[in-house]
C-alpha cells in the first residue's frame, strides 16, 4: 500500500495519544482526510486492541477507529519515553489526548510546556466533562455521558425507563467535535502563526444535539416526556404498520402530512375540527394511530415505500444491520470498503461520509500493527540507529 497521501490535510502531522474511542474516532477522521497519524500507544497497545469479535487474531472493532495510523509502542511512565515524546512534538502539527483533565500536567506536558516546546502545536483535549466545574475528576464513559446529558433521559417508550442509544454517541460526537475543532484551529494558525488548545467534552456534544427538546425545555420550564418513536413535537410522524412490518414516515410539516393522508385516502382530516391543528392532533395521537394502522396494513412495506416516496412523503423501512449493508444505497455510497491489517486479514468497515470531490478520503495506510512502524517514525524525527537500539533495550519501545 502506498505510503503518501494526497487528501486535504496532507502535510500535517497527528501525535495521537488517545486510546479506546472518542480519540481514535478523531484521529482517524484527521488521517482519512490526509494528516499522517503516529498512534503513540503503551507497551499492551490500545485496550480495543483485544476487544470484539477477532479475525485471525484482529479486532475488527480496532480495525473500525484506526486505520490511516502508524503505530508507535512508547512507555510514557519513564523519563526517557517522555524525552522520546517531547522530539515528536517539537516537530509536529497536531497532539490529541483524552486522558482526564490535569493528566498531561502531570506528565510535564501542561499548556505552558507544550507552548514553549512548540507554539505552533494544536493541542486537541477530549474528556467526560470538561477541565472545569465541579465534576472535573470524575471518571466518564459513554453510558455515564449519555446519562448525565439527558439525552438518555429523553429516549424511550413513555411507559419505560430511559433508554441508552445503542451506538456509543458521547464518543462517536466527541470525537467529531474535536476533528471540526482541530481543523478549525489549523486554519486559525495560518493567520496568527500560533497553536491553540480544543477541548470537546463528550457529556457537552450530547447536550448540543437535544435540539428542539432543550428549545421546548428552555420556552416553558417542562421536563420532555419520553415519546418513544413519536415525535415530540408533531402528529403523525413515526412508525406505521404494514401487512408485513412497519415503516417509518416523517411527516415534519402541514404540506408533507397533507402528501400523506392524500395518499391513505384520508386528506379529510387536515380538515376535520377533531383534528385541524398540530395541537389537536397531538392529543388525538392514540386515535390517529388506530386509523392509520388500519388504512396501512392491508398493503406491504413495499407498496406504500413506493406510493409515498413518489408522492414526496419521506419514509423507509426500520432495517438491520444486515438489510443496511446489504442495500444498494449503501454500496452506491461505497458505505461498506475493506481495510488491511498491517502484516494481518483485511476486513470490511463503515467507509467514507465525507465525500470530497476533488481530494476524497481513501485508505493510504493499513490499521497499524502495536509497534508496527516504532523504527521508522523514530528514525524520520532524527533518532539513531543506536539511540533506538538503546531504547529497545531498555525496553522504553517496542516493534
Amino acid at each position: 500500500m502506498a505510503d503518501v497521501s494526497t487528501g486535504p490535510l496532507d502535510g500535517l502531522r497527528v501525535i495521537d495519544l488517545t486510546r479506546v474511542l472518542s480519540g481514535p474516532f478523531c484521529t482517524m477522521i484527521l488521517g482519512d482526510l490526509g494528516a499522517e497519524v503516529i498512534k503513540i500507544e503503551p507497551p499492551k497497545g490500545d485496550p480495543v486492541r483485544a476487544q470484539g469479535t477477532m479475525t485471525q487474531g484482529h479486532s475488527g472493532y480496532f480495525a473500525g477507529f484506526n486505520r490511516n495510523k502508524r503505530s508507535v509502542v512508547l512507555d510514557l511512565y519513564s523519563e526517557d519515553g517522555r524525552a522520546v515524546l517531547r522530539r515528536l512534538l517539537a516537530d509536529a502539527d497536531i497532539l490529541v489526548e483524552n486522558f482526564r483533565p490535569g493528566t498531561l500536567d502531570k506528565m510535564g506536558f501542561g499548556e505552558a510546556a507544550l507552548s514553549q516546546l512548540n507554539p505552533r502545536l494544536i493541542v486537541g483535549s477530549i474528556n467526560g466533562y470538561g477541565s472545569t466545574g465541579p465534576y472535573v475528576d470524575r471518571p466518564a464513559f459513554d453510558f455515564i455521558a449519555q446519562a448525565m446529558s439527558g439525552f438518555m433521559g429523553v429516549n424511550g417508550d413513555p411507559n419505560g425507563p430511559p433508554m441508552r442509544a445503542a451506538a456509543p454517541v458521547s464518543d462517536l460526537v466527541a470525537g467529531i467535535y474535536a476533528a471540526l475543532g482541530i481543523v478549525a484551529a489549523v486554519v486559525g494558525r495560518e493567520r496568527s502563526g500560533k497553536g491553540q488548545t480544543v477541548e470537546v467534552a463528550m457529556v457537552n456534544g450530547l447536550i448540543s444535539l437535544l435540539a428542539y427538546l432543550s428549545s421546548e425545555y428552555f420556552a416553558t420550564d417542562r421536563v420532555p416526556e419520553r415519546t418513544g418513536n413519536d415525535h415530540p413535537l408533531v402528529y403523525p410522524y413515526g412508525l406505521f404498520t404494514c401487512s408485513d412490518g412497519q415503516i417509518a414516515v416523517a411527516n415534519s410539516h402541514d404540506q408533507i402530512l397533507r402528501r400523506f393522508l392524500d395518499t391513505l385516502d384520508l386528506g379529510w382530516v387536515m380538515t376535520d375540527p377533531r383534528y385541524d391543528s398540530n395541537e389537536k392532533r397531538m392529543k388525538a395521537r392514540e386515535e390517529l394511530r388506530e386509523m392509520i394502522n388500519a388504512r396501512m396494513a392491508g398493503q406491504s412495506q413495499d407498496h406504500w415505500l413506493e406510493i409515498l416516496n413518489s408522492a414526496g412523503v419521506p419514509c423507509g423501512v426500520v432495517q438491520d444491520l444486515d438489510q443496511v449493508f446489504n442495500d444498494p444505497q449503501v454500496a452506491a455510497q461505497r458505505m461498506v470498503i475493506d481495510v488491511p491489517f498491517q502484516d494481518g486479514p483485511t476486513v470490511k468497515v463503515p467507509g467514507f461520509p465525507i465525500k470530497l470531490g476533488a481530494t476524497p478520503c481513501r485508505i493510504h495506510r493499513p490499521v497499524p500493527r502495536l509497534g508496527g512502524e516504532t523504527r521508522a517514525v523514530l528514525s524520520e524525527f532524527g533518532l539513531s540507529e543506536s539511540d533506538i537500539t538503546s531504547l529497545l533495550h531498555r525496553k522504553i519501545i517496542s516493534d
